[in-house]
């Protein structure tokens, strides 16, 4: 079964519509049977998604540093939680256990996770699919920016297309699905 790894905040943001992305990510993740990757938390986005996605009959797998078992409160009802040692050692894992990735609204974990496998895919370590949900135009501004550094020629036109987008999940899902492969 393919999985997709969702990177997202542990907060749930101020505008009720990103944890209604989350819901309805999870929820259709799992409805076309796939399986969800993500940070291992039961609060926030994190458990947000990882809620729907179990609630749709989904496999979901957390990954959590041991370090943060108590502040990012471990979901205690996955269908498996990997313990690791570093924050290094959970985005190798996470990766691994993905065949794509997407990010939601998050912070500043959130915007490092989907640089790093940007990063990855651009240096050939992947070629998994990569993209952003632009819940309530959210990632507008970071889009634009991607867009400028294109423009002033920091960024290759080919890497910056490789960084999906869309405003829904069912429209972010179905241009990724093209090519989600189980590794």
């Amino acid at each position: 079964m393919p999985r997709i790894c969702v990177y997202l905040g542990s907060r749930e943001g101020h505008d009720p519509r990103f944890r209604e992305a989350a819901v309805e990510l999870g929820r259709r993740i799992a409805e076309r049977g796939y399986g969800l990757v993500y940070g291992g938390a039961h609060v926030g986005l994190m458990g947000a998604v990882a809620n729907a996605a179990l609630e749709a009959g989904g496999e979901v797998i957390g990954v959590m540093p041991y370090h943060l078992v108590d502040r990012e409160m471990a979901h205690a009802g996955l269908s498996r939680l990997i313990h690791v040692d570093s924050m290094h050692e959970r985005k190798a894992v996470m990766a691994k256990h993905a065949d794509a990735f997407i990010a939601l609204p998050g912070g500043i974990g959130t915007l490092e996770e989907l640089f790093e496998v940007w990063t990855w895919q651009y240096l050939g370590l992947h070629d998994k699919p990569v993209g952003v949900l632009d819940v309530a135009g959210f990632y507008r501004p970071l889009l634009s920016f991607l867009d400028d550094a294109t423009n002033a020629g920091f960024l290759n036109t080919a890497t910056r297309a490789k960084l999906r987008h869309a405003d829904t999940p069912d429209s972010l899902l179905d241009i990724l699905e093209p090519q989600l492969q189980p590794a």
